[in-house]
C-alpha cells in the first residue's frame, strides 16, 4: 500500500532524513521508533505532503505522492493524527470529527463515519457538544485519532499517540487503536519508546539521526541491545 524509497529531506542546510525506506501493507500495523529528534515526525509529515522531499519517492496504492498537496493526499485515503493533536478549539468535539467527513468522498455516509469514530472511542460521545480543547489531554489524543478515522482512510498515520499521556489513560488509547486495526486501514505509528509499541504491531523500523538502522520484528529488536537502547528501551 505505502512504499517509501530512499527518502531524503533537507531543511535549510541540514539533512533531516537520509535514504529512509519503509513499507506498509494493507491492514498492517507498522511502527517507526526512535528517540526525539530522530526523524519520525519529519517522515510522517513528508508522506502527508507538509514537507517536500529533496529526493526519493513516496508511492501509495500505486500512485506517486511526491508533489501532491496535503488535501489531495487526504482525499485519496491517507489520514494523519499529529502528535500535538491539531484540535480546533473553536469547534465542538462532534464538529471536530464531522469536519473530516467533508474531506474525502466515501461509500459510508458522514453519520456512519462519525458513529464508527464514537464506537472506537466511546468516551468522546459523552463530550460531543463540549469544546474540542475543553477535554483532557488523553481525550484530545482520542479525538485526533477519531477525526482521522472519520476520513474513512485506507492508511492512517499516527504520530506518538501515547506521548505525554498518564499511565492510566494509555490502555484506553491503545484499545482504541487496536479497534481501528480491525476496521481495515493500514497504520504507520511513530513512537519514541519501544515499550509503547503495541503487541499487535506487525513489525517495526528503528530510526536514528534520520536513517533507518533496523527493520524487523519487535522480538528481534528487543533481543538486540543496541537497537533496544536507541529505540528507547534503556537509558
Amino acid at each position: 500500500m505505502l512504499t517509501v524509497d530512499r527518502l531524503c529531506v533537507d531543511i535549510g542546510r541540514s539533512r533531516i532524513l537520509g535514504d529512509v525506506s519503509l513499507r506498509v501493507a494493507a491492514q498492517e500495523v507498522v511502527c517507526l521508533v526512535g528517540r526525539n529528534g530522530a526523524g519520525k515526525t519529519t517522515t510522517l509529515r513528508t508522506i502527508m505532503g507538509y514537507l517536500a522531499p529533496t529526493s526519493g519517492t513516496i508511492d501509495f496504492d500505486g500512485r506517486r505522492l511526491n508533489g501532491l498537496p496535503t488535501h489531495a493526499i487526504a482525499a485519496i485515503g491517507v489520514a494523519f493524527s499529529p502528535e500535538e493533536g491539531g484540535i480546533f478549539g473553536g469547534l465542538t468535539v462532534g464538529e471536530n470529527i464531522e469536519i473530516a467527513t467533508w474531506t474525502r468522498a466515501s461509500r459510508r455516509s458522514p453519520a456512519e463515519r462519525m458513529e464508527q469514530a464514537y464506537a472506537v472511542f466511546p468516551n468522546l460521545r459523552r463530550y460531543a457538544s463540549r469544546g474540542g480543547t475543553q477535554i483532557s489531554g488523553g481525550e484530545r489524543k482520542m479525538l485526533s485519532i477519531a477525526r482521522a478515522l472519520a476520513l474513512d482512510p485506507e492508511l492512517l498515520l499516527l504520530d506518538e499517540p501515547f506521548e505525554g499521556l498518564s499511565p492510566s489513560i494509555i490502555p484506553a488509547v491503545g484499545r482504541g487503536i487496536a479497534a481501528v486495526t480491525r476496521l481495515g486501514p493500514g497504520i504507520l505509528l511513530a513512537e519514541s519508546n519501544i515499550h509503547h509499541v503495541p503487541e499487535y504491531a506487525s513489525r517495526l523500523y528503528v530510526i536514528e539521526r534520520g536513517e533507518i538502522v533496523f527493520s524487523g520484528s519487535v522480538a528481534d529488536a528487543r533481543r538486540d541491545p543496541h537497537v533496544f537502547r536507541i529505540a528507547g528501551g534503556t537509558p
